[in-house]
C-alpha cells in the first residue's frame, strides 16, 4: 500500500486531520466541549483520512450532534504548491 501512496503523490505526504466532536446546534459548526473533542488521527492521505472519518462517523451514527471533518493539513502547511490548494488550485472569475 506504501507504495501505491507515494506513486499517487509523487512521493510526498498529503497529511490529513480527522477529528469530531459534539456539535451544539444542527445548523453551524460550533462545538460544544472544545476540551472533549476526538482527535483521531494525522493519515499520510486521503484514503487512509477517510476511512478512518468514515469508521468514526460510523461509530456515532445513532448521534445527530456528533460531527466528524476531514481537515487537509498539506493544503495549511504548504497553500503555494498545486496539491496545497495554491494558486493551480484556485478558480479566477473574469467579467
Amino acid at each position: 500500500m506504501r507504495a501505491k501512496t507515494k506513486k499517487k503523490t509523487g512521493g510526498r505526504q498529503l497529511l490529513h486531520l480527522v477529528f469530531g466532536g459534539e456539535l451544539t446546534t444542527l445548523d453551524k459548526i460550533e462545538f460544544n466541549d472544545l476540551k472533549a473533542l476526538d482527535i483521531v488521527g494525522i493519515f499520510p492521505n486521503y484514503a487512509q483520512a477517510c476511512d478512518a472519518w468514515r469508521d468514526a462517523s460510523q461509530r456515532h451514527v445513532d448521534d445527530a450532534h456528533m460531527r466528524y471533518f476531514i481537515v487537509h493539513l498539506h493544503r495549511l502547511l504548504d497553500p503555494e504548491t498545486e496539491s496545497g490548494g495554491g494558486p493551480a488550485n484556485r478558480q479566477t472569475f473574469s467579467p
